[in-house]
Parts: structure tokens; sequence; C-alpha cells
């Protein structure tokens, strides 16, 4: 940490931050600084797909963060993973390649007033890094950095739960990524060779590494950023705090800090550095800067619910893994082919469709699974069975991300506000009757699902609304903390090209961004963000 004095300053080295490193240090005349409070993603768990099973909840690899308690779950607070390492959540999540629904970037352009953001708009900002197992067409991009694959494994159960759900009346598509993504089918994720495909892998190594104008900087923590009131009065960001370990460090940068830190991490350094709701910040006895109320407001999030069924007569993985022979048996075929249940993403197929006919467009996802447990991090039950884990993608509840201190070291409180409006609680209530109308129809009949969670005991709208928050839990998707608006938006924090309102020289470039969630997974579209948010830097630039 010798000069620290750069162009740009890049703080998070996860999703986001590492496509803006490869970026903006194409230009061999800017200087990069990537700042990530993790270790190197050298932990040979984040690589091995299945590992996500050890990487989440582990600190090598995870902030460890834990929801408040939640009232729309009857009280119980959540593991909140959040990656903390190169690559961010990159290097831990579910590895499902997913961009949502045309409408869902169309209304980001209504919202903040800048067609830049319509779908026709993002679409060549998807393509622009991608690399298609099925080669480039209108719609998919081939030969960058981003890897798109096919799963390497097919299970005869989720075969026919795919079946089923055509049955129910959902069409089967072999692209969730076109737009409009109803349908079922096996997922595509972001996997090369059978090996987990990280940012940090697409972006990073060899490219950045070998280009002497960028920096890196691991195991170091940005305590707070660095404000400074200009002689006219306004306000400019110029650097960062980092804690190394041993010592702070302040890092400078001459032209722009661009705040990678995810939907917690970006709104807890705003708050720190006095930008944020005045009387939070007052609280905590932190000086304001920018009173913007909408740092940490806004939050959402996918909720899942997950129903189980036994099943006779089809193996799933609990029975696979249920011996020491079919471990053996799962390692040798992953040590040999790099295929089996090691290279499997958490969910395999998925499927989007309406809770109910009241909707326009398909309002919830299917994650299934072939396998079951009592909850994650548990061990898999001793019966064959599948999983089939629903989300609403279009959640109203909104939560907050709030300091619970000045210190830089204490996780803030995360408050997601599950279920807390009469919507969600009915297409929760919906979402648990769909599924039961796929497993009645007669492609798993002759497997003879029996529903063991949460129990055909339940029925009426209140009783599955309550049991969806006794089982429900997050799928990891937080987003909308640091939302983008239109400038009469009181509680937008940054403009459409990211800015933060008031604060010259600063940018937030990740999910925090997003005004409304995306109509499924968020890491593509957080890459698209940083996709785009790199052309608007480099235009400010010239």
């Amino acid at each position: 940490m010798n000069d620290t004095t750069f162009d740009y300053i890049i703080i998070g080295g996860g999703t986001a931050g590492c496509l803006l490193a490869n970026r903006l240090s194409a230009d061999a005349s800017k200087r990069v600084l990537l700042i990530e409070a993790g270790r190197k993603d050298d932990y040979h768990w984040i690589h091995i797909p299945v590992g996500y099973l050890y990487c989440i909840g582990n600190p090598r690899t995870d902030w460890l963060y834990n929801t408040e308690p939640d009232a729309g779950l009857n009280g119980r607070t959540l593991r909140y993973p959040r990656g903390k390492t190169l690559g961010g959540c990159s290097s831990i999540n579910g590895m499902i390649y997913m961009r949502g629904q045309a409408r869902d970037y169309d209304h980001w352009a209504q919202l903040t007033g800048d067609a830049r953001w319509r779908w026709k708009q993002v679409l060549p900002d998807f393509m622009r890094h991608e690399d298609h197992y099925k080669g480039g067409d209108a719609l998919h991009g081939a030969g960058s950095e981003w890897r798109v694959d096919k799963q390497r494994l097919r299970w005869d159960i989720l075969d026919a739960f795919a079946q089923a759900a055509q049955q129910a009346g959902i069409p089967t598509t072999d692209d969730f990524n076109r737009g409009n993504n109803e349908g079922v089918g096996y997922f595509e994720v972001n996997q090369k060779n059978g090996l987990r495909w990280n940012t940090a892998k697409a972006f990073l190594r060899p490219t950045c590494y070998a280009r002497p104008n960028f920096e890196m900087w691991t195991s170091a923590q940005v305590a707070h950023l660095v404000i400074e009131r200009q002689g006219d009065g306004s306000q400019h960001c110029t650097g960062a705090k980092v804690w190394d370990g041993s010592e702070m460090v302040t890092a400078s940068a001459s032209r722009e800090v661009l705040l990678c830190a995810g939907s917690v991490g970006s709104p807890q350094l705003l708050q720190l550095s006095g930008i944020g709701p005045a009387a939070l910040l007052q609280q905590h006895g932190i000086a304001v800067k920018q009173d913007l109320p909408g740092v940490g407001a806004n939050l959402q999030d996918h909720l899942q619910i997950r129903a189980v069924y036994q099943v006779q007569g089809v193996p799933t993985l609990n029975t696979l893994a249920g011996s020491w022979l079919g471990k053996a048996k799962i390692a040798l075929e992953y040590a040999t082919r790099r295929s089996g249940p090691m290279s499997m993403a958490p969910s395999q197929l998925g499927a989007f469709t309406r809770s109910s006919p009241a909707h326009e467009h398909p309002n919830i996802e299917y994650h299934v699974q072939p396998l079951s447990l009592d909850a994650f991090g548990e061990p898999l039950h001793h019966f064959n069975a599948f999983t089939a884990s629903v989300c609403n993608i279009n959640p109203t509840s909104r939560g907050t991300v709030a300091i619970k201190s000045p210190r830089f070291e204490d996780a803030p409180a995360i408050a997601p506000n599950y279920l807390s409006t009469a919507q969600d609680r009915q297409v929760a209530a919906d979402s648990l009757r769909t599924t039961r109308r796929i497993v009645q129809q007669p492609a798993l009949a002759a497997y003879a699902p029996q529903e063991i969670r949460p129990g055909m005991q339940y029925q009426s709208d209140d009783d599955l609304a309550k049991l969806a928050g006794d089982i429900a839990t997050t799928i990891f998707h937080p987003v909308g903390t640091t939302k983008m608006g239109a400038d009469n938006d009181p509680m937008a924090v940054v403009d459409s090209e990211l800015r933060v309102r008031g604060v010259a020289g600063l940018r937030v470039v990740d999910a925090g961004v997003m005004p409304t969630i995306t109509s499924g997974n968020t890491n593509a579209p957080t890459l698209m963000i940083a996709e785009k948010a790199a052309q608007f830097i480099r235009a400010a630039a010239r």
C-alpha cells in the first residue's frame, strides 16, 4: 500500500466490482484500485459447484450476517449470506444465470425517466460480457468473459416434475433469458468445464493482473469514505479510509470512488460516512454530510417457501449420498468427468408461472431440487424426496438496512420485513396451492408423492400465510437499498447514471441501485448494471 493515489477506487471486489475493474483498467492511462474486505478466491470449495454448502456460513467466505427478528416470519431471524471473498456473491451463490423479464427494465426506465434502462437498451449490456454455450445470436453473446453453460446432469424426478408442470398448464422452455421467462426447464449456470465460473476468474485474471495500472488490496476493509466540502459548499468524495489489519490507510481518488459493496455493505458505508437519513446518523454521533433518507430503505428480497415431497421408486440425492459407497461414487464421477451431484447448482430445474389467474405476468419462480432437509446446513433426509421451493418474484414488502453503531466492524441491522403486505401473504398462500396442483398431475403419480412439509392439513389462506412465515427463508437476493430514481423522487439515492445525489465523485454500482427487484435471480442483472456503469464513467472522463 505504498502509492495510495489513483484515478478510480472500486470498493468491493464482488460481482460488480470485478467487471468494473476490468473495464476501467483497460484504459492504460487510468490507475485503478480494487479494495476487497475478504481474501483471495483461492479456497477450493469456491470452485467446486457443490462447495456453496461449505462457503455459506463460513467466515472464510461469508460476512455471516443475520436478519433482525421478523414479524412476517413469526419472529424468526434468518442467516443472510453475503460473499466476503474475491468474486463476492458470485463465489458462493447458486450459479444460476437469469436476466429477469423485459418489463422489469422498462419499469426502471419509467421510474428513472431514462430510456437507457429499457430492456432493448440493456440487452446489449448483458450480451457484451456473455459467452453462451450455444454461441451468439440475437439474444446471446459469445466469446466474452462470462460463461453461461448447460448443466451437466439430469434427474428422473426433476424430469417428471417438469412434465407435471406442463400438464398443469406451464409451457416448456429451453431459455429463460429472452425477456419473458414463463415456462419450465433446466436452469443455465455460470460454470465452465464443471467448475464454478466466478467474476474473479472471468474479469480479473489473467487480464487485470497483467495490467501495470491495476492494483488490488485484499483483506482490506473500508471504514468510511472521505467526503470534503468544497469552497462553493458542495460535497466531494475524494477517497476512503481503509483498515488493512494493522493500520488505517487513506486511499485517494482523483476522478471517482465507486461503491460496489452490495445491498448491505454499500448503505452501511454511506451511513458511516455521513450520507443517509439524518436522524439515524445523529443517533450514532455521525456528522451529517448529506441527508438522504433513502439510504438503507427500499430493501427487497425473494422469500422462498420450501415444500418437501417424499417419493417412492425413484432415486434422489438423499439416498444417493446416504452411504459412504454412494459418496465415493459421486466423488469419482466428479473427479473423472466433472459431472454428477458435485457439479450441481443448488437448484437444477426452474419454472416461472402465475400464482393465480389474476396476475398478468408470471409472478412466482420455482427452484426444484432432487433432495430434502430440515433446514439449510442440516443433513439430508434418509428417505427419497424432492423440494419444490417457490418465491414471489415481485414482492411488495420493503425493509431496511441501518447501522447499529459508528464502528465499521459492527454489522448493520438488516430488517427485510417479509410478508408485511396483504398482497405478499396472498401470493404466498396461492403459490403453495400452485405447487400442490403441479404435484397432483399424472406425471408424478408413479412416484406417489406425499407432502411432508408443510403438510396437507394446512388449507386456508390464513393457515398457509402463517405457515409461510414459519418455513420460508431468503433466497439471497437483497436489492434496492441505494435505489436510482428521478430527480423528483425524495427516496432516490442515486440518479440514472448511478451518481450519489449531492456528493460529487461518488457512484454506487451494485444491486442496491435497483429501484425494484428483477423477476428472478439477481446476479446477472448486477453484472449488466456494472457494464452500463462503466460506459457512464468512461463518458464522464471524456
